[in-house]
């Protein structure tokens, strides 16, 4: 699977895609929804969709499909190459949605959580097949949040397509487990290859499964913890697991009450006040240049003399 496009710059999500098969332009089609990487605070969650003519459930049905997360990752990689290969019936397509759009997502002003981030990219999903000509008839769904709520949601949506949505859908429909197969194999591909932004120098990739429970993904999320800057971007910084390290094990950060003044703020608890180095000059002969790191590069902030 080619992931280039998301390792040009994995801050950002990504969609990529099959070609669309001739068949499922003229024929009446089915299609299936999963996820992989949901739980997860390390990499990526993958939203994938499946789809086939109906006429051809059967031979899909015969490449054995499976809900992945009962298969192997050799038994993964070997029926996506099949799916693949059926590329005369069968189309997919991913969208990637990186750690940072995860986590900035969840933490914005106006929230914005992680059901309603799945229900986004599903829907998108959905749209880009009807958009690329697909016939859909059928729409099969591994449901996130209440099944018979998130399925009217759909219905009302894209009416004149019959929308099924399940618990465990992956293991009742082949057509969702080869969506599963497809959202999971990006995901592996995606975390194994991952390209830290951050100078981090070697990084152990001995990270486990990324799960927050996992003792190994613990002793990683530890290890490269920044005590100013926090977690490289491979993190969902807005998981509680990373939010307690950071709490307990970086520097803390006092954000000035509205009310009160920054500079008396800050000589009330014996600290200096972050407003003084905005506006703090030096004598020409301390004045040197460096470096800007690149957390302040990537969001364009800039040294100012004045408030």
């Amino acid at each position: 699977m080619d992931l280039s496009d998301f390792e040009a710059d994995n801050s950002v999500s990504c969609r990529l895609s099959s070609s669309i098969p001739d068949v499922c332009r003229t024929e009446d089609c089915c299609l299936g929804i999963d996820e992989a990487g949901r739980g997860p605070v390390l990499g990526p969650m993958v939203y994938g969709i499946c789809f086939c003519p109906v006429s051809r459930k059967e031979d899909l049905k015969n490449l054995k499909v499976a809900d992945s997360k009962t298969l192997t990752e050799a038994e993964r990689e070997n029926l996506f190459l099949k799916l693949d290969e059926a590329k005369g019936f069968v189309g997919w397509a991913l969208q990637v949605l990186s750690p940072n759009t995860i986590s900035t997502s969840m933490l914005q002003r106006a929230k914005y959580n992680l059901n309603a981030l799945s229900h986004d990219a599903a829907i998108g999903l959905v749209q880009y097949a009807l958009d690329c000509g697909v016939q859909l008839k059928e729409v099969f769904v591994d449901t996130v949040g209440p099944a018979e709520k998130y399925q009217d949601k759909l219905s009302q949506r894209f009416p004149g397509v019959e929308v099924t949505v399940r618990p465990k859908a992956d293991s009742l429909f082949p057509i969702v487990s080869a969506a599963s197969i497809c959202a999971k194999v990006a995901r592996d591909h995606a975390v194994k290859s991952w390209k830290f932004a951050e100078e981090l120098g070697e990084v152990d990739t001995d990270y486990g499964s990324g799960y927050p429970n996992d003792p190994k993904t613990k002793s990683w999320l530890l290890k490269y913890l920044d005590p100013v800057f926090g977690y490289p971007q491979f993190v969902r910084f807005s998981w509680s697991t990373a939010q307690t390290l950071m709490d307990s094990k970086a520097v803390a950060v006092h954000w000035d009450d509205d009310e009160e003044d920054g500079e008396k703020a800050a000589a009330r608890q014996n600290n200096t006040s972050m407003l003084s180095y905005f506006s703090r000059s030096k004598p020409p002969e301390l004045t040197h240049t460096r470096d800007t790191h690149r957390f302040f590069t990537e969001r364009k902030l800039q040294s100012i003399n004045t408030l």
